[in-house]
């Protein structure tokens, strides 16, 4: 058992939460991001082969993204700021498949998701401004990226936002129902 995270389970199989050991003082804090070895004992495993970041304002929903064959996992966290991180299972044979699960995730709290292969990934800034960084288990692909529609009735994600700013792009993503044949998993 790691003394610098903790794993804490979700509602989908998967789907993971990372709470590191944050050490504070009238200074600020430190903790690790990641460590490679921990994060393999906990069940999460890379290779981890490309960082982003975006800068978003306060109810931009960014949503719904994955990509097909060989699929991203993410592993992501709000280095500034706080979003409402949202994960929708896309695997066909999963007991959830098309169900969602969201959790906060803050410079406070300092959690991390893990995302895996088989999910589309999206959050809502919650805050003025939220940074969000996340390392992914393959490059980006744009000829394999996809994306479900954010408003999808068939998955009801309550988005934390009576006014999302969301791309044109997101905007025409179709539902699940219309991308379902091209899912791989």
């Amino acid at each position: 058992m790691s003394d610098r995270f903790r794993r804490i389970e979700t509602r989908i199989d998967g789907v993971v939460v990372i709470e590191p050991h944050v050490i504070a003082d009238d200074r600020g804090f430190f903790f690790e991001t990641f460590r490679a070895n921990e994060y393999a004992d906990l069940g999460i495993e890379g290779p981890f082969v490309q960082d982003n970041h975006s800068r978003s304002v306060r109810g931009t929903v960014r949503a719904l993204h994955f990509q097909l064959q060989p699929g991203q996992g993410k592993l992501v966290r709000a280095a500034r700021g706080a979003v409402w991180d949202v994960a929708v299972d896309l695997r066909h044979d999963s007991p959830t498949y098309g169900q969602y699960e969201a959790f906060e995730l803050s410079d406070e709290n300092a959690r991390q998701a893990f995302i895996p292969v088989g999910f589309a990934h999206g959050f809502c800034v919650t805050s003025d401004e939220a940074d969000v960084t996340y390392k992914v288990t393959s490059y980006y692909d744009g000829p394999t990226e996809r994306g479900i529609a954010f408003d999808d009735p068939a998955i009801g994600i309550p988005w934390p936002t009576d006014t999302p700013l969301v791309s044109e792009r997101d905007r025409t993503n179709p539902t699940l129902k219309e991308i379902a044949p091209e899912l791989p998993w």
